[in-house]
């Protein structure tokens, strides 16, 4: 298994993190794209899909 960590950091009045390279290598880094995170509560996990911005 991999495991990729990233600081959770304080901005204004929210908080942010980055999407690791690894996790983008399938995008197409030239046009716009949206990070969608998606919440399963009976697993109670996260998950997350780029899609291309319309």
């Amino acid at each position: 298994m991999v495991e990729i960590k990233r600081k959770l950091y304080k901005r204004g009045s929210s908080f942010e993190t980055t999407v690791p390279m690894p996790l983008l290598f399938a995008v197409d880094k030239s046009k716009k794209n949206n990070v969608v995170f998606k919440y399963d509560p009976e697993l109670q996990k996260w998950y997350l899909e780029v899609e291309a911005e319309k």
